[in-house]
């Protein structure tokens, strides 16, 4: 049996990587803003109450809105806008690791000119940290969670398998703050191998034991500066596998991260379940390579396919006849 995912996807600046929870799309679609200087008002004009991304807060708009960036339904949020005054501290041991040598990645939120101020994060998508690690050339990702220490910090293992620069996405909410991506970067000795070459769409990953997914956006192609719509397919073994049927992974039934290849720009999208079937969503920022990776969970262990994306710029000519709604309003 086939199994359709709706995907709409987003970029963020973030990250996305990704990562969480299931959300509908229902409602209209939402504003994004880079205003990051001052705080911005709580209320509309005619006193409604701004909503925001709950992953993406710089996304407003009215409630039923949602998140063009990763589909989620907009919040209300009293810190919408505002800037995150809280950023990660980061160390790794050894400094510069070797290839297959085990390293403990350690992270502290901290608060501006409070230094010495412990930082409570909230959980989400039942961690409190979720940590994504990519290599330079994107051929290699993992997803993991540093634990809470008795002095505020947080701490994982990792063990990076070649020579080369890592980007360290560390995805996590202060509690009473937006939610906060920051980019960290790890390097490992030894003399780098040859970057991996990206050529047509990979759009079909095997994630092991018969699982398998398959990607098909809407109108043929991936755009920058719309709501793109993917339609997806997850086979077991030849079948359709209904994904209401999936074990939780994360409190949701799957999770996307979806990553530049140029500049690295990270995002989390969120799918639903509707009808059986997952709906994700999403707008890219930039035309270019993209690297996505789909985790879902059955009997419990976590399976992960892989997708190559080329992204094209999005204009009247390459949009026509496609039923998507441009994203004039995202700015990333």
């Amino acid at each position: 049996m086939k199994k359709e995912f709706k995907i709409s996807m987003a970029v963020m600046a973030l990250a996305t990587v990704t990562i969480f929870s299931a959300c509908n799309n229902s409602g209209g679609e939402a504003k994004t803003s880079d205003k990051d200087s001052s705080k911005m008002e709580m209320t509309h004009e005619g006193g409604d109450h701004i909503y925001a991304c709950p992953m993406h807060p710089e996304v407003t708009g009215k409630e039923g809105d949602t998140c063009p960036k990763c589909g989620m339904k907009l919040e209300h949020n009293d810190n919408a806008g505002a800037p995150s005054n809280v950023s990660m501290q980061f160390t790794s041991n050894p400094a510069t690791p070797k290839p297959g040598e085990e390293v403990t990645l350690s992270m502290t939120p901290k608060i501006k000119d409070k230094p010495t101020e412990q930082v409570p994060l909230d959980v989400e998508h039942t961690k409190k940290i979720h940590l994504i690690v990519v290599s330079d050339d994107l051929s290699w990702f993992d997803h993991i969670h540093p634990e809470l220490n008795a002095d505020g910090s947080y701490s994982v293992k990792e063990k990076f398998p070649a020579p080369g620069k890592y980007t360290l996405f560390a995805d996590y909410k202060p509690s009473g703050a937006n939610h906060t991506v920051d980019y960290l970067n790890v390097t490992v000795a030894g003399t780098v191998p040859a970057a991996k070459v990206y050529g047509a769409d990979k759009l079909t990953g095997t994630a092991g034991d018969g699982f398998s997914v398959s990607l098909t956006p809407e109108g043929g192609k991936f755009l920058t500066n719309m709501a793109m719509h993917i339609n997806g397919v997850v086979m077991l073994n030849g079948k359709e596998v209904d994904v209401t049927t999936l074990e939780d992974y994360l409190g949701a039934k799957a999770h996307m991260v979806v990553v530049s290849l140029a500049d690295k720009k990270y995002l989390h999208v969120h799918p639903s379940v509707e009808g059986g079937k997952f709906d994700l969503h999403t707008t890219f920022e930039k035309p270019g390579v993209y690297r996505g990776w789909i985790q879902f969970q059955s009997k419990g262990k976590v399976y992960t396919s892989d997708f190559v994306m080329n992204v094209a710029e999005g204009n009247a000519d390459n949009m026509k006849g496609m039923d998507m709604k441009k994203d004039e309003h995202a700015e990333h």
